[in-house]
């Protein structure tokens, strides 16, 4: 077994309604950001997880999106991999 650092990525759809990024933009353009054109509000999350391979790894974390990690209505989700170091695992 190896150790995998997975950084998933969670969003919304696109052309759903995504209000907690509208009122963002509204806060942003308030605050004289007239450059902001749109905000989308996502999560990041970070799994260090064990598993034979990366393709393993990725499969398994695939699951647990379509399980919970993320609104299969709503959201979309993407999923990278990488081999874990002594550097992305904590002591």
């Amino acid at each position: 077994m190896s150790r995998f650092r997975l950084e998933i990525r969670v969003i919304p759809r696109p052309g759903l309604l995504d209000p907690e990024g509208k009122a963002i933009q509204h806060a942003l353009l308030s605050l004289d950001y007239e450059q902001v054109q749109e905000v989308r509000v996502g999560k990041l999350l970070y799994l260090d997880v064990d598993a034979a391979s990366s393709d393993e790894a990725r499969e398994g974390a695939e699951a647990m999106c379509r399980r919970l990690l993320a609104n299969p209505v709503t959201q979309d989700f993407e999923i990278q991999v990488q081999e874990a170091t002594e550097e992305t695992v904590p002591a």
